[in-house]
């Protein structure tokens, strides 16, 4: 018997069993209170879902999105005035916050710097100078005392040990912005007057005595040796016969004036230098430049993240470098994306003799050195165009190349696929088929490698900034290369000017790697549906 009627028994013997021997195992009953959700899931929303999974792309994604937030909104809070003042006498100052520094004790300003025993009583004597009274005849303040002034650059100091000279040596905390101290300047007769009237009104005094130019006063040019003293830089006093008395240092140390007088003996706050009329006249005058500053600005010094090596703001700076480097980065992000997917697609799916030329094309291109361009671009593009833009041509001239062979590897894959060649025939246009078909298949790769294109472009562009190649710095525009080129030579004693800036290029590096990553997950149609 062969196996075709074996089988028509079979069915026969089956057909004479009745229905009615039969009955539902579970009739009447629910089985489950679950409903099957069945809604098609977008592609979009899945690659979102699958992304939202990736907890170090996700913790990248915010760090970045931190980042642009701050270069955006820093500028918006800065006022016009602070983000084009250039002041020199504040360079390379650290970070400082008025209400911080005094509610706190942080954000102060401050450096840690040692003395030796005279140095410690210069910069004392600041604060003590400071709080001069034109009202006082005797302005009798000790060293100790004058911790106390507002305008005192020492918060705190301590005994620290004896230097190779067998000087005692005193380890302080030094605010550097009052630091600065007095210093003299040359101003018209008319803002001498303004000055004048500013005091009265805010009752801050700007303008002190001059200093007499005489044995007691070593340095003319320094206002801050307003107290007499010898050659060597020691505090001394003079009785009413002339004997000179030299001071050593105590905190009850009373340091004796050495003021300009007149014939009549008042104190001496101007000298007149030249000009004709009352308007014009050029006076030289001695001036606490903190309050200066501030009649100039209208505010205290506060920087957030302290000044540059040119004296501006170090916070506006670097948001202003992150700005350019991420606008830079991402339009060649966006230019080599379309270049390269154009490019890569034709290659991919024409392939033969296109795709021999093109590649031909490709290799020759790419045997350009990318510093010879940028260099090139630097030298004769820049005067016409600008930097920036000529550097944006530089990237984008061999830029695209990656993504081209990325996108021509995944034509390669994906062109003999069942899908693609039923598109083909039922008639769709080479177009539909790219586009439409194959070129959503490989967007996780190309999306990756766009991302991963912006880390590049900044590095490069820091890089060829420090190196000096390209020169982005300037009043309104910088790069955190050129940041970092102007800290590298003093960054030992001013570590702020380079920690900032290399902190927001890595940062920015590891960030934009993770994040394109997790976009190469989420973007992958083969783990579409898959729960991890």
């Amino acid at each position: 018997m062969n196996d075709n009627t074996s089988n028509v028994n079979n069915f026969n013997k089956f057909e004479d069993i009745q229905k009615e021997k039969f009955d539902f195992a579970n009739k009447g009953e629910k089985l489950s209170d679950q409903k099957l959700d069945t809604k098609p899931i977008s592609y979009f929303k899945d690659a979102f879902i699958r992304f939202s999974k990736n907890k170090a792309s996700v913790a990248a994604a915010v760090i970045i999105a931190l980042i642009v937030v701050y270069a955006f909104l820093v500028p918006l809070c800065t006022s016009s005035t602070k983000a084009a003042l250039l002041d020199p006498y504040y360079s390379k100052k650290a970070p400082r916050i008025v209400a911080l520094k005094e509610d706190l004790g942080i954000f102060d300003g401050g450096i840690n710097i040692k003395y030796n025993e005279r140095a410690l009583i210069i910069e004392l004597a600041k604060g003590v100078g400071a709080e001069f009274d034109s009202d006082d005849e005797d302005n009798i303040i000790s060293l100790g005392e004058s911790m106390d002034s507002y305008y005192q650059p020492v918060s705190s100091y301590e005994y620290y040990g004896v230097n190779a000279g067998n000087e005692d040596v005193y380890q302080s905390r030094t605010d550097a912005y009052l630091s600065q101290g007095f210093m003299y300047i040359q101003i018209e007769q008319s803002e001498y007057q303004n000055i004048l009237d500013w005091q009265e009104e805010t009752g801050l005094t700007i303008l002190y005595p001059l200093i007499a130019n005489n044995e007691y006063n070593p340095d003319t040019s320094n206002a801050n040796y307003w107290y007499k003293m010898n050659s060597k830089l020691t505090p001394v006093s003079v009785d009413e016969n002339d004997h000179v008395t030299k001071l050593s240092y105590s905190e009850d140390l009373v340091l004796q004036d050495n003021y300009m007088r007149n014939s009549e003996g008042q104190l001496v706050y101007y000298t007149y230098i030249g000009g004709g009329t009352t308007e014009t006249a050029q006076y030289k005058v001695r001036i606490l430049y903190y309050n200066y500053y501030i009649y100039n600005n209208g505010f205290e010094p506060e920087y957030l993240l302290g000044t540059d090596s040119s004296g501006y703001d170090l916070a506006y700076r670097m948001a202003r470098g992150i700005q350019l480097s991420l606008l830079l980065a991402v339009s060649v992000s966006l230019i080599n994306f379309v270049i390269g997917a154009v490019y890569g697609a034709i290659e991919g799916y024409y392939g033969g003799a296109t795709d021999l030329i093109l590649e031909r094309v490709s290799d020759i291109l790419g045997g350009i050195p990318f510093i010879v361009v940028a260099t090139l671009f630097q030298m004769h593009l820049a005067a016409k165009v600008g930097g920036v833009v000529s550097l944006l041509f530089a990237f984008v001239l061999t830029g695209w190349l990656g993504t081209a062979y990325r996108v021509r590897t995944q034509f390669y894959r994906f062109k003999n696929e069942e899908y693609v060649m039923a598109a083909r025939t039922l008639g769709a246009r080479d177009r539909r088929i790219i586009w439409k078909h194959i070129f959503p298949n490989s967007l996780g790769t190309i999306i990756t490698s766009s991302v991963l294109v912006i880390p590049g472009v900044i590095f490069s562009e820091s890089m060829l900034s420090y190196l000096g190649i390209i020169k982005l710095g300037g009043s309104k525009i910088t790069s955190l290369g050129t940041l970092l080129s102007d800290a590298s030579s003093i960054w030992t004693t001013y570590p702020h000017l380079m920690v900032a800036p290399a902190v927001v290029i890595s940062l920015l590096m590891i960030c934009f790697n993770l994040f394109g990553n997790g976009l190469r997950d989420a973007f992958n149609p083969t783990l579409r549906g898959v729960e991890e």
